[in-house]
């Protein structure tokens, strides 16, 4: 068995590396956990809802996690997902003991390195790689952190958190081939990709460059030089596309309900657009060698995209986006809601939205 990443090695080096969380007192934290539980279940009402959707599997239960966990969840989540795809992709083309071993380490700690760095900036995920249906991670300490720098009300501010990251989990359980069809598409980029020994080759420059992008930022390096063929870019396309949907859904959900149920909602979503927006050179330099700014972007293009079709089909117009892959939005249709509804609809329409 190949083995392209020292696993361990990454989860020591991101936990090593990653900042300490704010200062709280044990029962501080006790109260944290707690009330996140209960606003996450509060939050799935909302969005059910709300959306209309509900979920048809059985999901496991919140987990509250500091930084420290929510690396080792993603690493677990990445080794499942990596593994079987870099045993496939090489096949017989094994390279030494020694080369294997000393580049597995080398690209643990690069991947620890960038773990690290984004267990700090993350409020909440829903990791759909560890296992079917996935797990809803809320990170505590960045919660808080946040909180007490927008000076916003504890209360509204977590159940504004619950009701985005409570969003993607509905997406991934009241659509059944989501996340097969997820896992399918970035099985199908690293398949797009030229010979098996170049693939893994690219895919450890990849991880190379999102580490140098956190120690450098002034690197020159891309996240798209791993990215070679035109098949991997129609690939990508279509990634770009479902996530830029999934975040834009996600903050239009959150928009549209949170003014109902958290009465300082508004200054919560003006001081996190400002605090989005913010930033010394060092951070905005990492963030887009990251990809961070372009997520930033997919919330305001998808929540622009999501509006839109609400506005002309109504709700349960715009769920049909979830009947199969197929009426899921093409990249051009992003910023032409008008071609997505007569592509799926079959001609315009205007109807008022669904009141949530």
């Amino acid at each position: 068995m190949a083995q392209f990443v020292d696993w361990d090695l990454a989860a020591a080096t991101a936990g090593a590396l990653g900042k300490s969380g704010p200062r709280v007192s044990y029962a501080e934290a006790t109260d944290v956990v707690g009330e996140l539980r209960r606003l996450t279940e509060e939050a799935a009402g909302h969005v059910a809802d709300y959306t209309g959707l509900r979920s048809q599997v059985a999901h496991p239960p919140v987990r509250v996690v500091d930084r420290r966990d929510w690396a080792a969840a993603n690493i677990a989540g990445l080794r499942e997902v990596i593994t079987p795809l870099v045993d496939r992709l090489s096949g017989d083309k094994r390279p030494g003991p020694l080369t294997e071993a000393i580049g597995s380490r080398l690209t643990g700690v690069q991947a620890g390195t960038v773990l690290a760095y984004l267990s700090g900036r993350v409020l909440g995920q829903y990791e759909v790689f560890a296992g079917d249906p996935g797990q809803l991670l809320l990170v505590a300490p960045n919660i808080v952190e946040v909180e007490r720098k927008l000076g916003a009300d504890p209360r509204d501010f977590r159940l504004w958190v619950c009701l985005h990251e409570v969003t993607h989990r509905t997406q991934f359980t009241a659509v059944p081939w989501m996340r097969a069809y997820f896992l399918s598409e970035v099985q199908a980029f690293v398949d797009a990709s030229q010979g098996g020994e170049h693939v893994l080759e690219r895919l450890r420059r990849g991880v190379a460059t999102l580490a140098d992008a956190v120690k450098d930022p002034n690197s020159r390096a891309s996240v798209l030089d791993i990215v070679q063929t035109p098949a991997q870019r129609a690939v990508l396309d279509r990634l770009t596309a479902l996530m830029t949907l999934l975040e834009g859904h996600a903050e239009f959900v959150m928009d549209g309900v949170g003014p109902q149920v958290i009465p300082s909602v508004e200054s919560i979503r003006a001081a996190f657009n400002r605090r989005r927006e913010s930033g010394n050179p060092l951070e905005k330099a990492i963030r887009r060698l990251l990809g961070i700014e372009v997520k930033m972007r997919q919330y305001a293009e998808g929540r622009k995209f999501v509006h839109g079709v609400v506005d002309r089909v109504g709700m349960a117009g715009f769920n049909k986006i979830f009947s199969s892959p197929l009426t899921l939005p093409r990249l051009d249709e992003l910023g032409d809601p008008d071609a997505w509804v007569a592509r799926v609809h079959g001609g315009p329409a205007n109807v008022p939205p669904a009141a949530g």
